[in-house]
Formats: C-alpha cells, structure tokens, sequence
C-alpha cells in the first residue's frame, strides 16, 4: 500500500513571524488552495472541521502571500528541462491592446518559459530564447511554425540548425535538429 507524505516546502520561518497561526495551519490551507482548485470558503469550512476558526479573507490573505514563497522553495525540485523543445507564439489581448505571448515546452509537458511581448519580431524571439536557454541545456531538436526570426535566432544562439531527414509531421510545425 502506497503512502503519501506531506512535504512541507522549506520556507524561512520568519515568513511566517507575526501570524496568528501556526504555519503548518497556513501551509495546509494554501496548499488546499493551490492544489485542489477550492474557494477560500471551501478552505475556511474544511478547516473549522478540524477545529481551526479562519475567516475565508484570510486564507486569501495567506495565498496572495506565500504562493510566491511557496514557488520559489519548490522550484529547485522541478524536473531538469527535455532536449525536445516545442515552441510557438500567439497573440492575446490584455488591457485591449494585442500582445505576443511566447512559449517553450519540452517533450514532457514541462513548460520551459513564458515571455510577453509587445513585438513580434526576431528582437522578441531572441530574448525569449536567451532567457528560455538558461533553464538548462541547450535542446537538440526544436520545433516550431516555420517563424523566420526562429530560424535566425537559433542560429545565433545555439548552432547552425538543419532540418530532420526522418521528420514526416504533416502539420506546418518544422523540427529543427541542432548540433
């Protein structure tokens, strides 16, 4: 029979200085939140089954200020990023005004980072992939939408890229062999 153990993230207790609460009570409702998608009253009531009287605000209060915290104790434990990376940009709206929001997966899911730009242009590919490059190494293959400023930026950064002889992906997504 398989056991789960609850890991709390190592956070400097003095993050938790001044609470009312002891900070196994504030890591379990933010967790709970994080985790199980449940509203803060949702939260608030499971709780005060285990007898601890919260306020719904609170728990709120408590994940707008340690998700951050919580994030960065567990971020050395992701996983190393893949050698297969698949990238692709798209536009979205925020404040009404069109924006490009670039993205890097790797053949595990694992996204490998995220950049908003107000461009779309090989400015904005280059440092979406400088700052991607830095998670670990570089791939070995990437795969995108044939975008030219790609192509250049890849180059630049990495080796000069080649296109897979074995690729038969008959969707407009190009992988790029590097090395």
């Amino acid at each position: 029979m398989r056991r789960s153990v609850a890991v709390r993230p190592k956070v400097d207790g003095s993050a938790f200085a001044g609470f009312r609460f002891p900070p196994e009570v504030i890591t379990l409702a933010v967790r709970w939140y994080l985790r199980y998608s449940l509203s803060y009253r949702d939260i608030e009531e499971l709780l005060a089954e285990r007898g601890v009287e919260v306020d719904h605000v609170t728990v709120y209060r408590w994940v707008q200020r340690f998700t951050p915290l919580f994030a960065d104790a567990a971020r050395p434990l992701r996983h190393a990023a893949g050698d297969r990376w698949f990238v692709d940009e798209t536009y979205v709206k925020v404040a009404g005004r069109r924006r490009y929001l670039y993205r890097a997966v790797d053949q595990y899911g694992q996204v490998i980072d995220v950049l908003l730009s107000e461009q779309r242009d090989t400015a904005a590919a280059r440092r979406f992939f400088t700052r991607a490059l830095r998670h670990g190494p570089a791939p070995v293959e990437v795969t995108t939408d044939k975008a030219g400023p790609y192509l250049r930026v890849l180059d630049e950064l990495i080796r000069p890229p080649r296109t897979s002889p074995s690729s038969t992906a008959t969707t407009a997504s190009k992988p790029i062999m590097l090395g």
